[in-house]
């Protein structure tokens, strides 16, 4: 499967220039982010814990996540500001409207929406690391961007391992078709979604 970033439309500038605003918002929602990113591939790992593959990779994934969590909060501690509590991401929500009964279906949308969000992630980490100036914000998110990009290749090498290709299209096309739409309709707010 091709993995240059599948995404049907970009984010549009003006989010890019609302996150520059508000950075300290945008820090705040990236740390939660990546808790909540790590809190996925558990539950993963206690919904398929009879997948072997899945449960590896899942594991590696939220350590991964976990210390990109810490990094933030690092980052976040360090410009006197405090962890807020969660809040419901109206993105996620939509996307995750797709998931339907039935547990491979199930299994199948999970995987392919958790990519198409990651691919999101990657894509928005990347403008920000594009438009920061040189020094260490820009470095760590030319890092986090990269590791996004892996993760949403993950997502659908391991849907790859449970389902046909022609299965796996279809599905993604369809997810990514209302990922635009979704990301057309939201509003822009200093956050990575």
């Amino acid at each position: 499967m091709d993995h240059h970033s599948p995404l049907k439309s970009p984010s549009p500038q003006a989010w890019t220039d609302c996150v520059l605003s508000d950075f300290d918002a945008f820090l705040l929602d990236h740390a939660a982010a990546e808790k909540k990113a790590s809190g996925m591939a558990l539950s993963m790992v206690s919904h398929y814990p009879d997948r072997p593959q899945l449960v590896l990779a899942m594991a590696e994934l939220a350590v991964e996540e976990m210390v990109h969590f810490r990094e933030v909060i690092k980052i976040i501690q360090s410009r006197g500001l405090t962890l807020g509590a969660d809040v419901k991401d109206p993105y996620v929500n939509c996307i995750r409207s797709l998931l339907r009964q039935g547990s491979e279906l199930y299994l199948l949308d999970r995987l392919l929406t958790a990519g198409v969000i990651e691919a999101r992630g990657a894509e928005r980490f990347g403008l920000i690391a594009e438009a920061l100036p040189e020094g260490e914000l820009k470095t760590f998110y030319r890092s986090i961007t990269r590791s996004e990009d892996r993760h949403f290749e993950l997502f659908l090498d391991l849907a790859s391992e449970y389902f046909s290709a022609e299965i796996i299209e279809s599905r993604w096309q369809e997810i990514l078709t209302f990922e635009s739409q979704v990301v057309s309709e939201l509003p822009i707010r200093a956050a990575l979604h």
